[in-house]
């Protein structure tokens, strides 16, 4: 979509915020930058065609009851296992072919540095990073640390929204989604200027 259309929508009255996995969709709802509505969605199948199925059926119903103005995607990001990310980008095409049987909303991403960085939630500082190998010792290996930081990052997102909008979430894909939302509430101007955003040679 070019800038001058995503500008022209104003800030949407109603987003719908989606974190997305090879099985789920956590989401959030904002409507005039205030939370009204957060939880998750399951998808079943003995295989990804089948959870794909189940997935556009159920996004399918859950778009009926909401007028939405806007959707926002967190982007993929890397994963060494080429089977997760065709299977992310299976699930994530029908959930966002399934919210356009039903509204013709603009769909934009938000890249996990965004929101992470502008909620406080950035990377660790050396000292954090040196308190993790305290409690676990210096013998572990790369990826298990890395873990670990992980962990602590998600946590960290969990404390921060329950603490704003004083909620009792422990799920941390669901306070990702209400994270991603809260930050494309408040930033709906940022997201527009993402060049990932812009349909190529239109970006005006």
């Amino acid at each position: 979509m070019s800038k001058s259309k995503l500008r022209y929508i104003g800030n949407p009255k109603t987003i719908l915020a989606i974190d997305a996995s090879t099985n789920s969709m956590a989401f959030s709802l904002f409507t005039d930058r205030k939370l009204v509505k957060y939880g998750k969605v399951n998808f079943y199948g003995n295989h990804v065609y089948e959870r794909t199925g189940d997935a556009t059926k159920k996004i399918s119903e859950f778009l009926k009851d909401y007028n939405i103005d806007a959707i926002v995607v967190e982007s993929a990001i890397f994963t060494n296992s080429q089977n997760t990310a065709i299977t992310l980008s299976l699930v994530q095409g029908a959930i966002l072919g399934a919210s356009q049987m039903y509204n013709k909303s603009p769909i934009v991403s938000c890249s996990p540095v965004s929101w992470q960085s502008w909620i406080g939630n950035g990377r660790l500082k050396k000292e954090e990073k040196q308190a993790i190998k305290d409690l676990h010792g210096e013998e572990k290996s790369y990826s298990f640390y890395k873990s670990k930081e992980r962990e602590f990052r998600k946590l960290r997102t969990i404390k921060k929204i329950n603490m704003e909008f004083d909620l009792t979430v422990n799920d941390d894909d669901v306070a990702d989604a209400v994270a991603i939302g809260w930050y494309a509430s408040e930033n709906w101007h940022k997201l527009v200027d993402q060049p990932h955003n812009l349909d190529k040679g239109n970006r005006k």
